[in-house]
């Protein structure tokens, strides 16, 4: 099935143009039209403003982000070799975000074990490496540090953004994983925070006892493979009390599902969200943003966070301001 199709299809459910609540993207320099708004809950996961974010006067562009009535920041960037973010100081990180007024709600870690490509790492991520288990000590091990430094932040997620990019061929590699994400969820715990974990497309694509293909491809020119999907595994094999769920909303429709019907399924799960669109928020009309918050504030949820790819584009802060005032300007979000 192509793209296009499974879009158009979805549209009776909670994808395709909105009839409601769809307003054009704000125009550059409305800032101080999105306080007139009200006070929002809204928060940014950082990866998406890229370099800009730390261009020029990294403080300045902080209290830039609070003007456009952002809360809340989810962190990238965490590096475990000098434990910075960014490439600044923790506490110094956190000192103006303060002063900005922004609260450090939750950051993306991956174990550097698997996902750093240091020598000598890249060829542990198949089926003689992580997969066979034998990582499982060394990547909880690593997340001490990781989960210390930032319990030290005193941030309530801590969240692993994705899987290996190989390996995961079967259930048994599934089960494998949520082994490894389950005691990493335990020591996460020990530090008081809470371990998550955050969808792709990948998760998506369907595995069975004896599937050999590889998964980390589009979804949509994947071989079918007759089975389970990879996101119901995982939902059934972590622990509810060990590992929590970010659902990106964009990833879930490429990865042909219904964001509302995974909120609906998994309303234990699921505490945060990734509210992402082709480009601009709302500019696409392709996710009905208002069933999905409905729900997702229905399932006693305040955590969701503004993502917009294409890092590279030197126009992430004027996309993130129309994006913020798009959010702003619905009824409908908190």
């Amino acid at each position: 099935m192509k793209r296009r199709d499974f879009l158009k299809g979805a549209s009776m459910l909670s994808l395709g143009a909105l009839a409601t609540g769809c307003t054009n993207p704000a125009k550059e320099g409305t800032a101080t039209a999105i306080h007139a708004v009200g006070n929002k809950n809204m928060g940014l996961q950082i990866y998406t403003l890229g370099n800009e974010l730390y261009a020029e006067d990294f403080s300045a562009n902080l209290k830039r982000i609070a003007n456009m009535g952002i809360r809340n920041l989810e962190l990238a960037g965490y590096d475990p070799a000098d434990r910075k973010i960014g490439g600044i100081e923790r506490t110094d990180f956190k000192k103006m975000a303060e002063d900005a007024g922004l609260n450090i709600v939750s950051s993306h870690v991956n174990p550097p074990t698997v996902f750093s490509g240091a020598a000598g790492r890249e060829n542990r991520t198949g089926r003689d490496g992580y997969f066979s288990g034998d990582m499982k000590s060394e990547i909880v091990e690593s997340f001490k540090q990781i989960a210390d430094d930032h319990a030290e932040l005193g941030i309530e997620y801590l969240i692993q953004p994705m899987m290996p990019k190989e390996g995961i061929n079967n259930i048994n590699d599934v089960k494998v994983f949520c082994d490894t994400l389950n005691a990493t969820g335990e020591e996460i715990k020990k530090h008081g925070v809470t371990f998550g974990y955050h969808n792709h497309n990948m998760e998506f694509c369907k595995v069975s006892d004896n599937s050999t293909s590889r998964f980390m491809g589009d979804i949509l020119t994947r071989p079918y493979v007759e089975g389970e999907q990879i996101i119901d595994i995982m939902m059934r094999e972590t622990h509810p009390d060990l590992v929590k769920f970010e659902m990106d909303t964009y990833w879930t429709i490429m990865g042909q599902n219904d964001p509302v019907a995974m909120l609906t399924k998994y309303a234990d799960r699921i505490e945060l969200l990734h509210i992402k669109d082709f480009v601009v928020l709302g500019e696409s009309g392709a996710l009905n943003f208002q069933n999905i918050f409905n729900k997702f504030f229905e399932n006693g949820n305040q955590y969701y966070f503004i993502e917009i790819e294409d890092i590279d584009s030197g126009k992430q802060f004027e996309r993130l301001e129309k994006s913020a005032t798009w959010l702003a300007q619905q009824d409908y979000v908190k």
